[in-house]
C-alpha cells in the first residue's frame, strides 16, 4: 500500500479563505497526511486540513501562540520511512547544510522559509522544500507544493497549484 503525503509550506495567511480552501481540496484530496514545513501564521490555517493527520513545525511568521504549540523541528515516520521537519529559518544561509545537524539519521528531510521548491536526493536521503503555497516570489510565480510517496520507495513530485477558478 503506498501512502501519499501533502507537503507544503509558507502559507502566511491570518485565516484560511475560500481560495485558499478550494487549493487545498484541489491539491490533497487524496492525501493520507499533511505535512506543513512552517509559516503557517495561525492556528486557524490547521483547521482547512479537516480530519486529515497533519504534522507542522512553526515558522519565523507564526503567531506566539503557534511557537507554543508547535515544534520548531521534529521527525515522524511515514509509511517504512523517518521524516525530519523543520521551517528552517533559524538555520543560516545554507538551511540545508545545517538539515544533517538536525535529522543525521533520516530518509527524508523537508523544510521552507526560502520560497523556492527543491526536491533532489543526497546520497540515499531525499531533500524536500515545497516552495511557497501562496506564491514563490514577488514576480508573480504561481504557488507550489509537494506530494510525498510511501511505497517500497520514498519519491515526491513538486507541482504548481493550478491558477484560481
Amino acid at each position: 500500500m503506498t501512502l501519499r503525503a501533502g507537503v507544503l509550506s509558507d502559507t502566511h495567511l491570518i485565516r484560511p479563505d475560500s481560495r485558499f480552501k478550494r487549493q487545498i481540496r484541489h491539491c490533497f484530496h487524496d492525501c493520507d497526511i499533511i505535512i506543513h514545513a512552517g509559516d503557517i501564521t495561525e492556528p486557524t490555517i490547521l483547521e482547512a486540513f479537516g480530519n486529515k493527520s497533519v504534522y507542522a513545525v512553526h515558522g519565523n511568521m507564526c503567531s506566539a501562540k503557534l511557537h507554543r504549540q508547535l515544534p520548531e523541528a521534529t521527525t515522524f515516520s511515514f509509511g517504512n520511512f523517518t521524516i525530519g521537519l523543520t521551517h528552517g529559518a533559524r538555520l543560516g544561509y545554507d538551511i540545508e547544510e545545517h538539515l544533517w545537524d538536525l535529522f543525521p539519521e533520516v530518509d527524508c528531510m523537508i523544510y521552507g522559509h526560502t520560497h523556492r521548491p527543491a526536491y533532489h536526493k543526497i546520497g540515499q536521503v531525499l531533500i524536500i522544500n515545497p516552495g511557497s503555497f501562496q506564491a514563490t516570489s514577488r514576480y508573480g510565480a504561481p504557488g507550489t507544493y509537494a506530494i510525498l510517496e510511501a511505497g517500497e520507495t520514498l519519491v515526491g513530485t513538486i507541482l504548481e497549484i493550478p491558477p484560481s477558478r
